[in-house]
């Protein structure tokens, strides 16, 4: 049960590889507008599901607590990463948004029933120098210029790691809850985007294509594997394999001529994935471990 519900959170992590590419593919939406777009077309596999069986919708019944959770996870974290790409530079902004892997690791300490050890935190600072390798491609220098796009992107990746680990603690809440989570994200967005943004609307049919794949997979179906996956399955395993998808998103931006291959590539491939293999010690010991014999 355990390493399905794993494997099945890394499937979300497959899907956000693929978030550089389609946003590169979309367009010129603004970002608040994009959000609002695709956090729509997000909850339209909840509300098929919701639909199917109505039966489903007492499970949306829940405490505030969890509702003030998921809903400033969602739309707190995408609201300071774009105000963190709008105050610093993108390179910089990202690589300090994206030490939420490490604060999930670290973290999970305090969670019931979790043991942090070495090897935790060894595998997700390899992630995280793989992703410095990644995102240091012109060289990174921190300016005190854009000390409010820096501090939006520490409090991004507190955001995202304190609400994947506040989501542990509700295991009893229902997945089907996300499908709330992506509507009241897509109408704060849109609040966002018509009070800060000019509409602009796709100029072409593939990059309306490209927005659908935004909304069904990255910003959409992601988001319910993730909760299912720190829920029930392997939470430090997850935040340490959480530094491939920067490398993925890399690589298939190379893989479709968006981005130059590189020995940085190469390095940061062999720092990630030793990184995410030391970090699942604890799974590979209980694969491997021999039955007891009965006396």
């Amino acid at each position: 049960m355990k390493l399905r519900a794993t494997l099945i959170g890394f499937t979300a992590i497959l899907m956000w590889s693929f978030l550089a590419l389609f946003t590169a593919a979309s367009g010129k939406m603004p970002p608040f507008q994009l959000s609002a777009v695709c956090f729509a077309i997000g909850s339209i596999p909840g509300l098929v599901v919701l639909t199917l069986n109505p039966a489903r919708l007492a499970l949306l019944k829940q405490p505030a607590k969890v509702w003030i959770t998921g809903i400033a996870g969602l739309f707190g974290y995408h609201f300071l990463y774009f105000t963190a790409l709008r105050n610093a530079p993108a390179v910089e902004a990202g690589l300090v948004a994206y030490l939420w892997p490490l604060l999930i690791v670290v973290g999970s300490a305090l969670l019931p029933g979790e043991r942090l050890r070495w090897y935790h935190v060894a595998g997700a600072f390899a992630g995280l120098c793989g992703t410095f390798l990644i995102v240091d491609r012109n060289g990174i220098h921190f300016n005190g210029a854009y000390a409010v796009g820096y501090g939006a992107a520490f409090l991004c990746a507190f955001t995202w790691s304190g609400y994947s680990l506040l989501t542990r603690r509700f295991d009893a809440v229902s997945t089907d809850v996300v499908t709330g989570f992506c509507l009241a994200t897509s109408m704060l967005s849109l609040f966002c985007h018509l009070g800060l943004e000019t509409t602009v609307w796709p100029a072409t049919g593939f990059e309306w294509v490209a927005i659908a794949g935004l909304g069904l997979f990255p910003v959409g179906a992601a988001f319910y594997a993730w909760d299912y996956g720190v829920k029930n399955g392997d939470i430090q395993i997850l935040g340490a394999a959480s530094y491939a998808a920067p490398l993925l998103s890399t690589l298939i931006l190379v893989l479709f001529g968006f981005a130059e291959p590189s020995w940085r590539i190469a390095f940061a491939c062999v720092l990630v994935t030793g990184g995410a293999v030391l970090a699942a010690q604890d799974m590979f010991r209980r694969k491997v471990q021999p039955p007891v014999a009965a006396e």
